[in-house]
């Protein structure tokens, strides 16, 4: 599922949301140099932030079709797994994985982002949690389930508490303490919404992952289901966003 994500980069970059400006703002700051390394860079969505605040970014992304849309777009990236990339003695001063780390083993994943990391290097991983209202979410999981009944996501509901991800990201801390090569990991929070109207919604839920790999008819179905739901709404939404982020700092053990 991981690499299924290239199937459409123009309509994922056109549908996916933007990451909070303060977050980027404070990632830069409490980085003690400008060289950045994307892990899963996808289309370019954080990567292109990064570079407008001023930073040389260099992505890597396993989806060949993903990186290809990324360079296309003036960026440097080369195709791996972060597991499977060879940094070539090349350090960085900053690693981010933008809604990227799950796919990352995460024992291996830690111990490389120490390796490639200069002291005094930051980690910041971060990603969106984005559940739509429950007039919206549950129509969703309803057409899902009837649609894709053995698939995995089916058994989740319409929406997941946001102690789910907070529990994620508090285990991610874990996980770097246990290299014994980063400093006390922080937890940062920004909360922010976006309104949506029917179209712009229907065109970002082909881009999450549950949806990337359903054939067209099925496709078709679940979002002519959550367009009614939408429409009962007056056409328009609006989505609360919390972006939550685990941040470290590369230890000098020198």
């Amino acid at each position: 599922m991981a690499e299924s994500f290239g199937v459409d980069p123009q309509g994922y970059d056109d549908a996916r949301p933007r990451y909070p400006d303060e977050l980027v703002g404070r990632v830069v700051a409490g980085s003690p140099g400008s060289e950045v390394l994307d892990v899963g860079c996808g289309s370019g969505i954080a990567a292109r932030q990064f570079q407008a605040a001023g930073c040389a970014v260099l992505g890597v992304e396993p989806d060949a079709r993903m990186a290809e849309f990324a360079r296309d777009r003036g960026l440097q990236v080369e195709v791996a797994t972060f597991e499977a990339w060879e940094p070539a003695g090349r350090t960085f001063d900053t690693l981010i994985a933008a809604q990227s780390w799950h796919w990352v083993d995460p024992v291996a994943g830690a111990e490389k982002a120490a390796r490639v990391l200069r002291p005094h290097g930051r980690l910041a991983i971060f990603g969106h949690v984005f559940e739509p209202p429950a007039e919206v979410a549950e129509p969703f999981a309803r057409a899902f389930r009837r649609v894709v009944p053995d698939s995995p996501f089916g058994a989740q509901s319409g929406r997941r508490p946001l102690e789910i991800y907070q529990a994620g990201y508090a285990k991610i801390a874990d996980e770097l303490r246990a290299t014994g090569q980063f400093g006390e990991p922080d937890q940062w929070r920004f909360d922010w919404e976006q309104s949506y109207s029917r179209d712009q919604w229907l065109a970002l839920l082909p881009t999450t992952g549950g949806l990337t790999r359903l054939r067209p008819d099925q496709l078709a179905e679940i979002l002519g289901a959550v367009g009614e739901a939408i429409d009962a709404l007056g056409g328009r939404f609006t989505m609360q966003y919390v972006t939550l982020a685990t941040t470290a700092v590369r230890a000098d053990l020198s």
